[in-house]
């Protein structure tokens, strides 16, 4: 108990400086896209000249920051003693510069980084490892609240994302305090948060179970099929273009011209207008999704920054917005049960190491499917709307658990929607 105390002690002031930094963060990026919407031709032809900038900064004065999140899994794991306070202002920089002209990227692999590497320097003033790792978590969930405005699906995120098929419940109270105290401060300091009012909720019924479970399973397999693609694109990218300054160049310069002849930079930025056209029952071609998948994974495999998340919520979007899509508040319901799946996608992540014995929940028991549904149903104390109480509940009745063996390796596909 005592320890406790002293880490929630600790993660208040972690909590309030890195919802602080998303607010300035988020706020310049969301001013940045304006811009470059307001003038796409005007940015998006140097892409890749700033691509190449960018690398050339990382080698000369940024060695190993550019895998930002390879060092927050290091950290996590005790392979390495300390994040760099520099990460920060890279990834920031970095990730502005990739949003200002054109690149398709998102934003949560900056508040993650960002979050981790805040509270990691401010861990390794503790004693004991175990107090680092869970300083650690706590900033990664500080992170990704401060910056979207949910706490609890960020609470839930940061306690499994370092080890796949481990459930960090001993960091469950400083992840959840350290989370709601940036998801305040960002919002008191102007951050806005995303999000679509629901006009009325529809009637739960076994055919929109069945619908929400059926867009579960689709939801997970786009998921894989992302990270997949990622992680090849990225090491096909390094095996044909060794010099990291000249792989920004070439991609960057062929991004550019792709991005603008494809309805001049439609598929720029977060990707926050397809999604607003989704919601607001606009027209959405059928390939919007998969051309933005794949223009975020080339994005992020020339070494652009920024993170999958909200390109993500877009790739959700259309199997629940098609044209023969169900109208009404049902139809309201399955496509933010789209956006709500996209939050568990980073979890999935191939990079993160695969399940190991050891303290925590497994994801394949019973036990811990329970306790994962039962956070579903913690309710955010909010007006309704997509990331409300309505979505809380559906994302029950959208959950599918299953693994396969692969290679020796589980694979895990769970499209348990996050609160």
């Amino acid at each position: 108990m005592k320890k406790t105390l002293v880490l929630i002690a600790v993660v208040v002031p972690t909590g309030i400086a890195v919802g602080a930094v998303d607010a300035v963060f988020g706020r310049v990026l969301l001013y940045l896209g304006a811009v470059r919407d307001a003038h796409t031709a005007w940015f998006l032809p140097f892409l890749g000249l700033i691509g190449a900038l960018m690398a050339w900064a990382y080698k000369r004065y940024g060695a190993g920051c550019e895998n930002g999140m390879g060092m927050v899994f290091e950290a996590g794991h005790a392979e390495r003693e300390a994040i760099p306070l520099r990460l920060v202002p890279f990834v920031i920089c970095a990730t502005w510069l990739t949003h200002l002209f054109g690149g398709s990227a998102g934003r949560e692999g900056v508040a993650v980084q960002l979050g981790a590497a805040i509270s990691h320097r401010i861990g390794g003033w503790l004693r004991d490892a175990e107090s680092q790792r869970i300083m650690l978590i706590a900033g990664i969930a500080a992170g990704f609240s401060g910056l979207f405005g949910t706490p609890f699906a960020a609470t839930a995120f940061a306690m499994e994302v370092l080890t796949a098929g481990k459930l960090e419940h001993r960091a469950l109270l400083p992840a959840a305090v350290a989370a709601l105290c940036a998801s305040t401060t960002a919002g008191l300091l102007g951050l806005e948060k995303f999000s679509f009012p629901l006009a009325a909720a529809p009637e739960w019924s076994a055919e929109l179970a069945l619908e929400l479970t059926a867009l579960g399973i689709v939801f997970g397999l786009t998921g894989a099929a992302f990270a997949f693609c990622l992680k090849r694109a990225k090491k096909l990218a390094q095996n044909r273009l060794k010099n990291p300054v000249l792989r920004a160049l070439v991609m960057g310069v062929a991004l550019s011209a792709v991005l603008y002849l494809l309805y001049r930079g439609r598929y720029c930025g977060l990707g926050t207008n397809l999604i607003n056209a989704s919601l607001a029952g606009e027209p959405i071609y059928a390939w919007d999704w998969a051309l933005k998948l794949a223009l975020t994974v080339l994005t992020l495999s020339a070494g652009f920054q920024g993170g999958e998340v909200t390109p993500l919520f877009l790739h959700r979007r259309k199997p629940g917005r098609g044209p023969g899509g169900p109208p009404g508040p049902a139809g309201g319901l399955l496509r933010g049960a789209g956006l709500r799946r996209s939050v568990r996608l980073r979890n999935e992540h191939p990079a993160r190491p695969g399940p190991h014995r050891g303290r925590g929940l497994r994801l394949g028991s019973g036990a811990a499917l329970f306790r994962r549904m039962r956070t579903v149903l913690c309710r955010e104390r909010r007006p309704a709307h997509l990331f409300g109480t309505e979505m809380n509940t559906a994302a029950v009745f959208a959950a599918l658990h299953s693994k396969a063996r692969r290679n020796g390796r589980y694979f895990v596909l769970q499209s348990l929607l996050y609160a």
